[in-house]
């Protein structure tokens, strides 16, 4: 599904609801997903999983190949490289396959943190490759957000130097779920690539629901000097397989896996292929992850607390409250949170999560915020 359809889908899900808009019958649709029982003990909605996966498909695909398991996973690669490839429409020499996209983010921090390089980042944002770049001797530029808690692109590129390597963007970001304006991205990036690499972390790129909104693969495609990471473990409900992948120049690709340490496995891939395919599955995340944004957003509103409408799997809110206490609040009203994202301490991040668990939240947090 390209990005138009998969838009305009979820704005006639948003009016319909339900499975019968996939064209199908509820039998059908019991068929095509079934949901996995939910987890024993606390609600978890902190870390922006996807609750409603391995989707059956997935399911079936390693019980069919759970033979394999005792195989290398080099020979299964090739396979799902030219199926991402052709997703992604670049040639497969631009692919490169991670242990999760926080490989990816590692391998690119050691490669340009080496040797005192510089980056610079947004603050706050995911800090997978910038703590991992300091630990080899890198200097990060941390640059606040702007008051609507988006990328300051303006002082974000008037910290260049000669000695930044690579200038970081989370979009959406993360924790605030903010996206970047389309044209003032791809502008940033098309001026600022002759002097440092640019990687657009793309972890939550499928939520977004704003018409033709561009992912940076296409400069990729153009051959500028940009990385792209994407991850199966968001939309696709695969965190727990730990597969994700690069995209990027062949020459640039080529250093990324000279740097990389840890392989994804044999059932990871097999995981991954199924869930390219499973487009059913696909859509009933997205469908499920808009119903329980809105839930939360309803909640929110009646409390009388200030969030950003997101573009992921989450929602970012001001508390009024240290989020240290209302973390363990909600804990102590069986329902965990995001973790702290300093400086903004007066902020939350809630996962969204079945609806179920979206109404267990909803009422923690009714009872908490006194």
């Amino acid at each position: 599904m390209n990005t138009t359809d998969r838009r305009n889908w979820l704005k006639t899900v948003a009016l319909g609801g339900g499975f019968a808009l996939l064209g199908g019958t509820p039998e059908l649709a019991k068929a095509a997903y079934r949901a996995p029982k939910p987890m024993a003990g606390p609600i978890r909605l902190s870390s922006n999983e996807n609750p409603f996966g391995p989707s059956q498909a997935v399911r079936d695909a390693l019980n069919d190949r759970m033979d394999l398991g005792c195989r290398y996973p080099f020979q299964y690669m090739p396979s799902l490289v030219k199926a991402i490839a052709a997703k992604e429409e670049v040639p497969e020499s631009c692919i490169v396959m991670t242990g999760g996209s926080t490989e990816g983010l590692h391998a690119t921090g050691l490669v340009y943190g080496l040797n005192n390089g510089e980056i610079i980042a947004a603050d706050p944002t995911f800090q997978a490759l910038l703590r991992y770049a300091e630990q080899f001797g890198a200097y990060v530029h941390r640059v606040p957000l702007d008051e609507n808690l988006v990328h300051d692109l303006e002082a974000m590129e008037r910290r260049i130097t000669s000695k930044t390597r690579l200038i970081f963007l989370c979009n959406p970001n993360n924790p605030s779920g903010t996206i970047l304006d389309a044209d003032s991205l791809r502008d940033f990036c098309m001026s600022v690539d002759g002097k440092a690499v640019v990687f657009s972390d793309e972890a939550y790129f499928d939520y977004i629901t704003e018409p033709d909104y561009p992912s940076m693969v296409g400069l990729v495609r153009e051959g500028r000097n940009l990385i792209v990471s994407r991850t199966f473990s968001k939309v696709y409900g695969l965190a727990g397989f730990r597969i994700g992948y690069l995209v990027a120049r062949p020459d640039i690709a080529s250093r990324l896996r000279e740097a990389l340490m840890a392989n994804t496995g044999t059932p990871a891939i097999i995981a991954a292929e199924a869930a390219l395919a499973d487009s059913d599955f696909y859509k009933k995340s997205l469908q499920q992850n808009e119903l329980a944004k809105d839930r939360i957003y309803a909640t929110l509103t009646d409390l009388g607390l200030p969030f950003i409408r997101s573009h992921t799997n989450f929602v970012f809110f001001k508390s009024g409250m240290d989020i240290r206490t209302l973390q363990s609040r909600m804990e102590s009203e069986g329902v965990q949170i995001g973790r702290p994202f300093p400086p903004l301490y007066q902020w939350a991040r809630i996962s969204t999560g079945r609806m179920e668990e979206v109404a267990a939240f909803n009422q923690a947090l009714k009872k908490v915020i006194v």
